[in-house]
């Protein structure tokens, strides 16, 4: 039976939050937006990580907005600095190459909950009952 939680999947939330913390901290590229690290894929092997960022913005982002473009380009321009002081931070012998993508799935939730919200409106999804009705006791 194999582990509920393997060494891979606590290295890379391990490495989710050194990544957080230093992008907040260590970036200070005027080109990077306010990015989110929401989630970190580390192969079996170690050999690469897959970084999963969405980016802040009041208006809606695609992979090919131009933000977004910026944005990931300075992270992975950047992915050696950090794969250095994850390296340091973490103490592993073997460090992954680091790869960022953008997370649309942000965008896709916002999408369909707007979906939702148009198809069935602001009404409760169960009708209250007077209390009388609800409550067979009160009728004993």
């Amino acid at each position: 039976m194999p582990r509920e939680f393997s060494r891979i999947d606590r290295i890379g939330d391990q490495m989710q939050r050194e990544l957080a913390q230093l992008i907040q901290r260590e970036i200070k590229d005027p080109r990077l937006g306010m990015v989110t690290v929401n989630a970190v894929k580390v192969s079996r092997d170690l050999g690469y990580a897959d970084i999963y960022v969405s980016l802040l913005s009041t208006e809606e982002l695609t992979a090919e907005s131009a933000e977004v473009k910026d944005s990931i380009s300075v992270l992975n321009k950047a992915a050696g600095f950090l794969r250095g002081q994850v390296g340091r931070a973490m103490k592993l012998r073997v460090i992954p190459q680091l790869r960022f993508h953008f997370d649309a799935l942000q965008g896709y939730s916002r999408r369909m909950d707007n979906l939702i919200r148009e198809a069935v409106g602001d009404k409760p999804a169960v009708k209250a009952a007077d209390d009388s009705q609800s409550d067979p006791e009160s009728n004993a």
